[in-house]
């Protein structure tokens, strides 16, 4: 049974998860860096080590990093667990996430970049929802029910607030997931050489 208690602390089972604070960004992000290490869009962007560990914790932050001064950022003890929540009417910071793009991604990919972010903004919703940002599990906790536990326990929240919640999964591994808490997809985004990502939406529950 999940159960609420102070400080902002949500239980499931054996887990037990917090909100992250701004102070807590870099622990965060490098945790939540770890589980993406292996992703087909993000290593597409960043395939060298050194590239992928400086840079996409800057990416992450700009897309999702608004979460922490919301309250929608969460973490384990650990910071093995996380995941980033943009709560509605809450957007990416675009002007640096774009800024960050151009001077670190190989300027071959940067058509089949934009055009992707082009087809995101077609597929995200005009209702207000709760939008996924990112969630991972560092590959050292992986298998034992943790990252879907840190789901379910986000998931109540936005049924708690009575809005959609909606994510791009840029790793078709995940798809079976988020399907099993209620999301469906909504079509393909694929630009040229870029591995395609995942549009899916959650109506409230």
């Amino acid at each position: 049974m999940l159960k609420r208690e102070n400080r902002g602390v949500t239980t499931k089972g054996n887990f037990m998860f917090r909100s992250s604070t701004r102070s807590e960004a870099e622990s965060l992000l490098s945790g939540l860096a770890l589980g993406f290490s292996a992703d087909p869009f993000m290593r597409w962007l960043y395939p060298e080590p050194a590239d992928f560990l400086t840079h996409f914790p800057r990416v992450m932050d700009f897309f999702g990093g608004r979460a922490f001064e919301q309250g929608s950022a969460f973490r384990n003890d650990d910071f093995t667990a996380g995941a980033l929540w943009l709560p509605p009417s809450i957007h990416p910071d675009e002007e640096r996430l774009v800024a960050c793009f151009e001077q670190t991604v190989s300027s071959e990919k940067h058509d089949a970049l934009f055009e992707t972010f082009g087809q995101m903004d077609n597929y995200h919703p005009d209702e207000d929802c709760w939008h996924l940002a990112f969630i991972a599990v560092d590959p050292i906790r992986q298998g034992k029910g943790l990252g879907s536990a840190l789901l379910e326990c986000c998931l109540k929240r936005c049924d708690e607030d009575g809005r959609p919640a909606y994510l791009e999964s840029t790793n078709p591994t995940n798809l079976s997931l988020y399907k099993r808490y209620g999301f469906q997809e909504m079509g393909l985004i694929k630009a040229d050489q870029a591995p395609p990502l995942f549009p899916m939406f959650r109506a409230a529950q």
